[in-house]
């Protein structure tokens, strides 16, 4: 069964800088991840329930089964991904872990 990292970033206090650092180094990283089959990323531009738009951004990252993203956040690579997350997340960002529906 395939599973996702699901990363819900809050907003950020300055968007242009945070999306600087977050598609041309934080992105390289995570893409760098073994067994990554996958990753999406894409800002939220509005809350169509009228609530708070309390997210800024979402990203999707797609591994084969749950024992491939164990062994991903084994790695370095996965290590300097999360080293940089702590770095750059807003207060208030979460990530999940998803089963997908096939």
């Amino acid at each position: 069964m395939t599973v996702k990292l699901v990363v819900l970033y809050t907003q950020p206090s300055d968007p242009e800088a945070f999306d600087r650092h977050y598609l041309g180094t934080h992105m390289p990283l995570v893409n760098a991840i073994p067994g990554l089959q996958r990753a999406e990323t894409g800002r939220i531009v509005s809350a169509v329930d009228g609530g708070e738009q309390t997210y800024y951004r979402v990203a999707e990252l797609y591994f084969a089964d749950q024992a491939a993203l164990q062994a991903a956040f084994g790695s370095p690579e996965a290590q300097a991904t999360s080293n940089d997350y702590q770095e750059i997340a807003p207060p208030g960002s979460r990530m999940f872990i998803e089963a997908v529906d096939d």
